[in-house]
């Protein structure tokens, strides 16, 4: 049986079923709809042994989301080229206002063969590992702020209020330990409030302690210890960037980084007339919230701690070059954008935007350890 030439195939992807639409490979070829099927590795495999005795070259597509990269993990060991898509960055009708499964896996077939899918970066399974334990740690910190946000409310509604700068340290922690309540339930529920509070600090603390000693044996590890030459940039958030952005080297300039992180302006420009308004916050919101907190850091005056020091000590030379330019650029930036009567807020994600640059800069000078190899 002679074969058909190339092949554009949609997959709409859902928990149980998969919604396929295939798009013949000339410009004005048939796209057609072919049912839904299985989401097991059985039906997928037959359902490209299939497709496979009738076309030479399959290319497949689906929306990145809550299932994950295993289907494309699959599909390439099957030998077949496969694309996940960003979802934001799927070109839609604005009158369209119908959305079913049959619907999106026709289009993404009809959009894959025009080419105007944008295609998100695909981690390994050992980088999508530490990145799972990086988003849990930042799930229980944001856990932590919540909770202690409950035992502070539960405080002020019964009149009690700490005057001291710093929460949650040796004296408040001396001052909420000495609070006491007449009713029996209340000394519960505020108790129960502080062992959750507890269990969360014990929980980050595990968390940390596992990255800690996991990420050594990451191949991307020279590059979490080069980011740290940057000030603000300590373990945790060198390890956030790494995890949610990968290796720098796959931008060619850095400004695609910073569009990756969103920190670009947007803009609604049309004939003469230009208007740019606030950070796109498109792409990965995780790495963004990390360099934004980094950012803060910048406001004081350039110099190096002696733990900022320690960092630095083991890292090649122009690695720490790179990181002294950016201290006393930003640090100077900072001060002089305030002055101008700029906010804040506005200022720090302008810093958070040339930081960006900086260890897009520094990834080009370390890089990642070769991946082991594979025993069969």
């Amino acid at each position: 049986m002679k074969k058909n030439g190339e092949v554009f195939i949609g997959i709409d992807t859902a928990k149980a079923r998969n919604a396929i639409a295939v798009a013949d490979g000339n410009r004005n070829g048939e796209v057609r709809y072919l049912g839904e099927f299985d989401n097991t590795p059985e039906a997928v495999a037959k359902l490209v042994r299939k497709l496979a005795d009738r076309y030479e070259t399959l290319h497949f597509c689906y929306e990145a989301g809550p299932t994950g990269y295993g289907l494309y993990r699959q599909i390439l060991t099957l030998g077949h080229a496969c694309v996940v898509v960003a979802p934001s960055l799927i070109p839609r009708r604005s009158g369209d206002r119908v959305k079913t499964n049959r619907r999106d896996a026709l289009s993404l077939a009809r959009l894959l063969r025009a080419g105007e899918l944008t295609a998100v970066w695909v981690p390994d399974e050992t980088h999508e590992a530490v990145r799972d334990l990086v988003r849990t740690r930042a799930i229980a910190v944001e856990d932590y702020r919540r909770k202690r946000q409950h035992v502070t409310s539960f405080l002020l509604r019964h009149g009690r209020s700490y005057d001291g700068k710093t929460s949650w340290r040796g004296r408040h922690k001396r001052w909420l330990d000495g609070q006491t309540f007449t009713h029996p339930a209340q000394r519960l529920a505020f108790q129960e409030m502080l062992n959750a509070v507890q269990a969360t600090v014990e929980r980050m603390d595990r968390l940390e302690a596992a990255l800690i000693e996991i990420v050594p044996q990451w191949t991307m590890a020279p590059v979490v210890l080069a980011f740290q030459a940057m000030r603000g940039i300590q373990f945790m958030t060198a390890v956030t960037m790494v995890s949610e952005a990968g290796d720098l080297r796959r931008f060619d300039h850095p400004r695609q980084l910073m569009a990756f992180l969103g920190l670009v302006p947007s803009e609604r420009s049309t004939g003469e007339t230009k208007r740019q308004g606030g950070m796109t916050k498109t792409g990965n919101s995780h790495a963004r919230k990390a360099l934004v907190e980094a950012a803060w850091t910048y406001r004081h005056a350039a110099g190096t701690g002696v733990q900022h020091q320690q960092r630095q000590s083991a890292l090649p030379e122009p690695v720490r070059d790179i990181a002294w330019k950016a201290q006393t650029r930003l640090c100077a930036r900072y001060r002089r954008l305030i002055a101008k009567g700029k906010r804040a807020t506005v200022v720090v994600v302008a810093i958070a935007r040339e930081i960006a640059a900086f260890l897009w800069a520094i990834a080009h000078q370390v890089a990642p350890l070769p991946a082991p190899a594979v025993t069969v």
